[in-house]
């Protein structure tokens, strides 16, 4: 049961609706009638109101900490780099769990305040005011817009004080300027600008510790040691581009969480494009795997699939600094060394997505809007792929696909329709079932695909990693694409020879790529 009201209520919008039905049938009450009406035509706007009057919280208040955070969209329940949920942003991590918090106040289960939009408002009202109640606000303060403060401070759940003025200060921000967040369903919600005269009381003196050395332009707030290698194994050679998938305040304070184990160099704020290091160039921040070693990492405040987190302020800055980045150490302005996260080998995030205008943002670099360069081809094993997949696999898929004359459109990662129309051409024209998937045979086709040179021990080249890479989708098992013709190459070339009643002599001619380019 909730500590500050009657058992639980659930508030979603099959209940907004049904109260709204019920409200129709009773005449004698119009005011009833009218307010169920509009809580049944602006769901969000009701619940923000309900939750704010629930828990006396300042509405517009808890708006602006929500579009803050998530721009009002819940994402599906899916959580955030920091394991965040919802248009609130309720957190469950080692070290902040405003998540379970809401839970305990309003009596909601976890999965319920997760993926329940209403549900989700009301926990972060029930939050705000557990922080309130812990700060000691009384009923007056509470009245008064100001004195929220340190409790919005709290909310974002910093461990530096410096961070936690930088996420509070941006909400103060939000309510000085007013917020108009379209959130579906033909509903806007609406915040009124005010002037604002925060009273930050311990916060007023904080601020980030320095400029960076790095860069002149930006705040230096460092990640936790425990976040980031010191030192370099190679030299720096390229950058990469991601996304948060969250809040700027909340990427760098994740990035100050010893248990998060990732960080970035630099995060770039949505609004205004203001620039936080938190990991010298020097140093090896954790952010691309494979790619840590050689490349700096900058993060992009927003999510992938919302284009409006891209602002023309973030591309200035984000470009400014790339091209400071590029001058400083040597990289080349083009997409071979300035990439997405989904571009670098061993990777499985799609980042930054499709919305990121990558010429544009090449122009504004002052370099090679290009191509990028091929994405990584090489893995352990070939799995099976179909419409709806993403990731580093359906990449090399879609650059194949289309090197091999079937155009899969972008190589973004996603399996989409047109990845799925050329997987079928491709299918078409070596024979293969025509199903739109990507099995064994389909990989080992298309893998193989190209010329015939023939080849044994000794031989090296392109067509021995082509050769290397069909054979691990044919076999099930990992042959070591290195280009070298070995003795261990050797002995899978005899086993798929053997398996596929060929002639098997370790040699491979023209049937042994016959066979092979038609994946079997």
């Amino acid at each position: 049961m909730s500590r500050r009201s009657a058992p639980p209520r659930r508030i979603g919008v099959t209940a907004l609706a049904g109260a709204a039905l019920a409200a129709l049938l009773a005449p004698a009450q119009p005011a009833a009638a009218t307010d169920a009406a509009d809580a049944a035509t602006a769901p969000v706007t009701a619940a923000f109101g309900e939750a704010a009057a629930q828990y006396d919280v300042p509405r517009d208040l808890l708006v602006a900490v929500g579009y803050g955070e998530s721009r009002l969209d819940g994402h599906d329940g899916l959580p955030s780099q920091a394991r965040g949920y919802g248009v609130m942003h309720l957190v469950s991590n080692p070290t902040h769990r405003t998540l379970e918090t809401a839970a305990a106040e309003t009596g909601l289960p976890v999965a319920e305040l997760r993926q329940d939009t209403a549900a989700n408002i009301r926990g972060g009202a029930a939050v705000l005011r557990e922080y309130a109640d812990t700060l000691g606000l009384s009923p007056h303060d509470r009245a008064d817009l100001d004195a929220w403060y340190p409790v919005v401070a709290q909310y974002g759940g910093a461990t530096e004080d410096s961070t936690a003025r930088l996420y509070a200060d941006t909400v103060y921000e939000l309510l000085r300027d007013g917020v108009r967040a379209p959130v579906g369903g033909g509903e806007t919600v609406e915040v009124t600008p005010r002037a604002v005269a925060p009273e930050r009381g311990r916060y007023a003196t904080a601020g980030p510790v320095a400029l960076s050395e790095d860069y002149p332009a930006a705040r230096w707030v460092p990640a936790h040691e425990a976040n980031y290698a010191s030192g370099r194994t190679q030299s720096i050679s390229a950058v990469v581009i991601h996304v948060t998938q969250g809040s700027y305040a909340g990427a760098i304070s994740w990035f100050q969480n010893p248990d998060s184990q990732v960080s970035a160099h630099y995060v770039i704020r949505s609004s205004d494009g203001e620039v936080t290091q938190t990991v010298r160039d020097a140093d090896t921040a954790w952010h691309a795997r494979s790619g840590n070693p050689y490349s700096i990492g900058i993060e992009h405040e927003g999510w992938v699939d919302e284009p409006a987190w891209f602002t023309d302020a973030m591309y200035r800055s984000s470009a400014a600094l790339t091209s400071h980045l590029a001058d400083r150490h040597g990289i080349p302005k083009d997409r071979e060394h300035i990439l997405g996260h989904v571009e670098v080998p061993g990777n499985d995030h799609t980042d930054p997505g499709p919305h990121w205008d990558w010429d544009y943002y090449m122009e504004l670099v002052g370099g090679d809007p290009g191509e990028p360069g091929a994405p990584e081809l090489d893995f352990p094993a070939y799995s099976s792929l179909a419409e709806g997949e993403s990731g580093p696999q359906v990449a090399a898929l879609q650059h194949l696909l289309t090197t091999n004359g079937h155009d899969a459109g972008e190589t973004d990662g996603d399996f989409g329709p047109a990845t799925a129309a050329a997987v079928r051409s491709f299918q078409t024209a070596v024979g293969l079932p025509v199903d739109g998937v990507v099995g064994s045979s389909t990989w080992t086709a298309l893998l193989s695909a190209g010329p015939t040179a023939s080849l044994g021990e000794g031989s090296t080249g392109e067509a021995v990693s082509r050769l290397q890479r069909a054979l691990t989708a044919a076999l099930g098992r990992t042959v070591s694409v290195d280009g070298i013709f070995g003795p261990l190459t050797g002995e899978a070339v005899h086993d798929y020879q053997s398996s596929r009643g060929l002639s098997a002599d370790s040699l491979v001619g023209p049937q042994t790529w016959a066979a092979l380019q038609a994946g079997r």
